[in-house]
């Protein structure tokens, strides 16, 4: 394990000190399979035209609210409090406090309230029929 670390040694510093560069392809796509070509993010804005400025120019953390910086940034501070905080606060209280599904809750107090009143009378707490034997029809051999 020790010899695998030091293969590693002289290369790690090398990584540290070099920014991490990101080459792209200047040729041209061959067909549809190879356009992988990267372009600007953004485009630059028209120098001495009147034309229309992107947000992302004139605020570089434009968050999509507003094209004011200020305002946008309030926007934004506001749609995530509400939109995570406030929801993850409420959504927890309501799922916490919805009826028991399935009932589960209320068959068990019903099946310790059966044990308390079997228990009072000496019974036992599980019979040995689940239904009386006196109610229950069979049939005979010559219906089937």
């Amino acid at each position: 394990m020790l010899t695998r670390l030091t293969r590693f040694g002289l290369s790690l510093p090398r990584s540290l000190y070099n920014p991490p560069a990101r080459f792209v392809s200047q040729s041209k796509p061959s067909g549809a399979a190879d356009s992988t070509a990267i372009t600007e993010l953004h485009q630059a804005a028209e120098k001495g035209g009147h034309g229309e400025v992107s947000p992302f120019v004139k605020n570089p953390d434009y968050h999509g609210f507003s094209s004011d910086p200020v305002v946008d940034e309030w926007n934004m501070r506001l749609g995530f409090f509400f939109g995570i905080s406030v929801a993850l606060v409420i959504g927890g209280t309501f799922i916490h406090y919805l009826p028991d599904h399935g009932m589960r809750q209320w068959a068990r107090r019903e099946a310790e309230r059966v044990i308390q009143h079997r228990e009072k009378e000496g019974l036992p707490l599980v019979d040995e029929h689940y239904y009386h034997p006196n109610r229950i029809v069979l049939t005979t051999a010559g219906e089937k």
